[in-house]
Parts: C-alpha cells; sequence; structure tokens
C-alpha cells in the first residue's frame, strides 16, 4: 500500500509498505480520508511525541476491511473513526486515573502508524462506529473529542462571558460547546473573516476581527466588549504565545484561562505571580484526549457542533508536500483533508 513515512524531522517520502493485517483484537480499515491539524507540524519538526520512523494522520474515518481474531463489535464495509491515543495503565499516572498523562502515551499517527496511508490497524478498544455520519463530519471526530475533553477540564459555570482566542476548527467547535452551555456569552476571536463568519453562521453571540499585525491595538477593545472587568474564561486555541501572553490580563477576577492550543515547545509566556494571587485567577491546560470519542460522536450526530464549511482543502497522498505547504503558509485553507 502506499502511505506517507517519515524516516526524521522534516524527512518524508510517499511510498510502498506492507498492508498491515490485524492481530487478534485489532481492526483493518480501509481509509476513506485523514485531516491534517497543527499538531501534525509539530511532528513534522520531531515534537509532541514523534517516535521515528512513523506514519502520521490521527484524524481518521474509514471502512472496516478486515477483523483480528475475536472483534465481534464491528462488521466489513461499517465506517468507524479511530482514536489515536491509549494508556499503558500500569504508570503511576494510569494508576491514580490520570490515563491521558500516561508516561507511556500510545499514539496513531504520532508513535504508532497513522493514517496518513491506504490502510491502518487500530485495536478495537479504538475504534468506534461512524455509522450515518458522512465522512466529511466523522474526519473532525478527533478534534471534537479533544474539545470535549478542554469543556470537561474547564468545567464552566452557567452565566459565564467567554472568549475563545481562535477560530480553526478546535475553536469553532470549543466556542459551540461553550455557546450551547446555558446562559454563557461567547465572545469568538480570530483575524479570518471567512473563520468568523462561519463563527457567526453556527450561532457564535459576537465575532471580533483581529488586527494580526497589532495584537495589542485590540486588547483595549476586547476588554471593552467584556463589560469593562474582563472575561470570565479565556481560552487560547491559537497555539500563538504571543496570544497566550495576553490572556491573564483579559481574565476578569476570579476568572479562567485555559491554554488549549499547541505552542511550540519552547515558547515562553511571562506571567505575573502577584496578578494570579491578588485576583485569584486560575490557569488551566488540556492536552489531547483519551477517552472522549463517545461525547463527541454525540455532539457532531445531534448537531450540537456543526462542521459544514470547516473543510477546505483536498490533498491526495502524493501531494502530501503540498498540503503541509499549504497548512504553514495559505491564509485561504481551514481543514485540509488527505485522501488515499
Amino acid at each position: 500500500m502506499k502511505a506517507i513515512v517519515y524516516t526524521a524531522p522534516r524527512t518524508f517520502s510517499y511510498t510502498d509498505v506492507p498492508t498491515p493485517e490485524p492481530k487478534a483484537g485489532e481492526v483493518l480499515i480501509k481509509v476513506i480520508q485523514s485531516g491534517i491539524c497543527g499538531t501534525d507540524l509539530h511532528l513534522h519538526e520531531g515534537q509532541f511525541m514523534a517516535s521515528f520512523p512513523f506514519i502520521p494522520g490521527h484524524e481518521t474515518v474509514g471502512v472496516v476491511a478486515k477483523l483480528g481474531v475475536g472483534v465481534t463489535e464491528f462488521k466489513v464495509g461499517e465506517e468507524v473513526v479511530t482514536n489515536p491515543n491509549s494508556a499503558c495503565g500500569i504508570c503511576s499516572n494510569c494508576a491514580i486515573g490520570y490515563t491521558l498523562l500516561c508516561k507511556n502515551l500510545s499514539g496513531l499517527g504520532s508513535n504508532l502508524p497513522g493514517g496518513f496511508a491506504e490502510y491502518m490497524v487500530a485495536p478495537k478498544e479504538q475504534v468506534f462506529s461512524a455509522e450515518g455520519l458522512h465522512p466529511d463530519v466523522a474526519v473532525l471526530t478527533e478534534p471534537t473529542a479533544c474539545v470535549v475533553h478542554g469543556m470537561e477540564v474547564l468545567n464552566p459555570k452557567p452565566g459565564a462571558k467567554a472568549l475563545v482566542f481562535g477560530a480553526g476548527p478546535t475553536g469553532l467547535i470549543l466556542a459551540q460547546l461553550l455557546a450551547t452551555t446555558p446562559n454563557i456569552n461567547v465572545t469568538i476571536a480570530a483575524s479570518s473573516k471567512y473563520k468568523l463568519d462561519l463563527a457567526t453562521k453556527y450561532g457564535i453571540d459576537f465575532a471580533y476581527k483581529l488586527n494580526k499585525n497589532d495584537l495589542k491595538s485590540d486588547i483595549p477593545k476586547l476588554m471593552e466588549l467584556s463589560g469593562g472587568n474582563g472575561f470570565d474564561i479565556v481560552v487560547e486555541a491559537t497555539g500563538s504565545a504571543k496570544v497566550s501572553q495576553e490572556c491573564v490580563g483579559l481574565t476578569a477576577d476570579g476568572g479562567t484561562v485555559l491554554f488549549y492550543g499547541v505552542t511550540d515547545e519552547h515558547d515562553l509566556v511571562s506571567i505575573s505571580p502577584y496578578e494570579i494571587f491578588r485576583r485569584e485567577v486560575t490557569i488551566k491546560g488540556s492536552f489531547a484526549e483519551i477517552d472522549s470519542f463517545p461525547g463527541a460522536l454525540e455532539a457532531l450526530r445531534s448537531g450540537r457542533v456543526k462542521t459544514e464549511g470547516i473543510i477546505t482543502h483536498r490533498f491526495a497522498l502524493a501531494d502530501y508536500g503540498k498540503a503541509l505547504d499549504t497548512q504553514l503558509n495559505d491564509p485561504t485553507r481551514h481543514k485540509i483533508v488527505m485522501v488515499p
């Protein structure tokens, strides 16, 4: 089969590899499509658990091609999605229930073969039926699952005012889940008119266009939008350290900042510990997900999360290099999917 294979950071090829065979308890999946996200750019650089050689692709929808011994939960031809993450179950974090923070975390598409290939295998526990969902909706299950976990970490209170920086796929999904929480008013801030128009279409209360060349000029205007006292919730969903730097200052007394976007591993921001102490601001982080696929599929099936318009580009696997360049440099792109 054809696949994208990385042998080192920034070193990949579109090449032939053996088609995998499902072992006992595994499912062989014929890939329909698999999404690119910002994490893939970090993996491209050798960050974010990358283990070489590997096949990337962790946002995958496909159909069951073959069942390993003992797998009775699925049938050949059934549309499925794959949860990429699994825990070892025996490390110190797993022992106290922090499975997402497993010290031996495994990830399909990062340190195990993923979905940028014609076929992939996954343990049956990481496979979920997506029957009835259009593949363009189902391919967004993994990003939605990450957002579901983010909402669990955030635990928003009804009646809050929220600001979401970033209107990428996960920013838009997170804003939607916040907006459908009782009495939460959501402002989403981004520099792309197209993405903000989607936010408005999805029912987000207010869309604010950022000046990407002068973020500082936007801070007083955003503070004014909060009513002058700051937002109860500020979510950083851009992965930009420059944006992260402004979050605490826009947060109300007693409010919460959620660092959700994936910054570079070496990025730093400066925060006054006195301000955190004096105003009792809470800072939280949300990393990926491990058990949020059922909630994500329910959000997509129910229509609580809308996705129409999020996918803007499709590339064949052979054009993976062009897809990466588009992800990095094309301001018109939103979600890119790779199609075998």
